[in-house]
């Protein structure tokens, strides 16, 4: 799983990894007749439209030549996983959460009235883990 799927398969091209390019289903049937478990379907290109959790793909073969699937998770189902722990897979996934931290706080302080929010490292790290928790964010 990866917060920004764009991100993730352009890290891994980078790295001079082979992989597909970014790919959803139609109508919430999730497609891929290359990879076992999404057998027989047909893909659409490019990330899905709304960009929602757990719609968008992209996979690649390992040296080996074993099949791996990534799928993009923005927001966790309520249930999925420990809202205690909180973790990210990559560079660029803690990156990107950052940044939509980054953009949020500069709402709520514009909604503070524009006063700088000295607690803003505490501000940042509960709204990061709400997001990965799939709980309400901070406003």
């Amino acid at each position: 799983m990866v917060s920004d799927i764009v991100a993730a398969r352009d890290e891994l091209l980078a790295r001079g990894v082979e992989v597909s390019e970014v790919f959803r289903s139609g109508d919430g049937e999730y497609a891929g007749a290359d990879e076992p478990s999404m057998f027989g379907r047909v893909r659409l290109g490019g990330p899905h439209p709304g960009r929602d959790s757990y719609r968008s793909f992209a996979s690649f073969r390992d040296p080996d030549g074993n099949g791996w699937l990534f799928q993009e998770v923005t927001t966790r189902a309520p249930g999925r996983i420990d809202p205690a722990a909180t973790s990210f897979a990559s560079v660029a996934d803690l990156k990107s959460a950052m940044w939509r931290a980054a953009l949020a706080h500069g709402e709520h302080e514009k909604s503070n009235g524009g006063k700088y929010d000295e607690n803003w490292p505490e501000w940042y790290a509960t709204y990061m883990v709400a997001e990965q928790a799939g709980a309400p964010l901070p406003s």
